[in-house]
């Protein structure tokens, strides 16, 4: 998983060790889809913990007499008690082997919160979200934010995924396009997606004003990056997030 943003690699390893580590309990443990799964944390009430929408931890992993670092969006509203982070088990991941194998009150040590992909307040302008499988981890609280601000601009998201099995966190996208009438919500399934995404916001008309917020897994994340600037929207309008 590597953080891609025009300010640099925002996955830092170095830090990591300078920043003092948290202790959570494991309070809940939610399928979301086959092989996802969600897991929320409880930090000590004398620990503080102040993040913003798009942030992640590095989990500190002791795996196989060494401890592995494994860094995972958070999300979780920053406003939230608990400390939510959804993840795939990868064949043959030694982190996601280890962290499946955690139960309700085991612990979990990480530190953080890192990152510059992040939305404090959404921009004047259309917003155009996009989330690729758990790429969707991040991208929930940005949504909530701008949901929570004052705002007169569309707001839109796109969830692509192999199947509905697959849409995570769809039921509450749903209810919120029904409570907010400038939120649209399109799950895009199947692998020719972003064939979709270049023909809403490329070839449907000229506007070049929406800002994009993109994460996902892979190259395609990088295309959609290329696509959308080398058709004129500006680069600083088009944030994304590589894993």
């Amino acid at each position: 998983r590597v953080g891609a943003l025009e300010s640099g690699n925002d996955r830092p390893r170095i830090g990591v060790a300078l920043r003092v580590a948290h202790d959570a309990t494991i309070e809940r443990v939610v399928d979301l889809a086959p092989e996802t799964r969600s897991f929320f944390l409880r930090l000590p009430e004398s620990q503080r913990f102040a993040c913003m929408p798009g942030q992640f931890i590095s989990c500190l992993l002791p795996v196989e007499q060494q401890t592995m670092i494994r860094p995972y969006s958070l999300a979780s509203n920053p406003e939230e008690s608990e400390l939510e982070i959804c993840l795939n088990r990868v064949p043959g991941g030694p982190g996601s082997a280890y962290l499946f194998g955690l139960h309700v009150g085991g612990t979990l040590r990480f530190t953080g919160p890192w990152g510059t992909f992040t939305l404090e307040r959404p921009p004047d302008a259309e917003c155009v979200f996009i989330a690729d499988g758990t790429g969707i981890a991040p991208i929930r609280p940005m949504v909530h934010r701008a949901l929570t601000s004052p705002a007169a601009h569309p707001i839109r998201l796109h969830h692509a995924a192999l199947g509905k099995a697959h849409l995570l966190y769809a039921d509450e996208f749903e209810a919120a396009a029904r409570a907010h009438s400038h939120f649209t919500f399109t799950p895009l399934l199947g692998a020719a997606w972003a064939e979709d995404i270049e023909r809403r916001y490329i070839k449907a008309d000229q506007n070049r004003s929406r800002h994009f917020y993109i994460c996902g897994v892979g190259d395609i994340v990088l295309q959609l990056r290329d696509l959308l600037r080398g058709a004129g929207y500006e680069r600083r309008a088009v944030r994304y997030e590589k894993w």
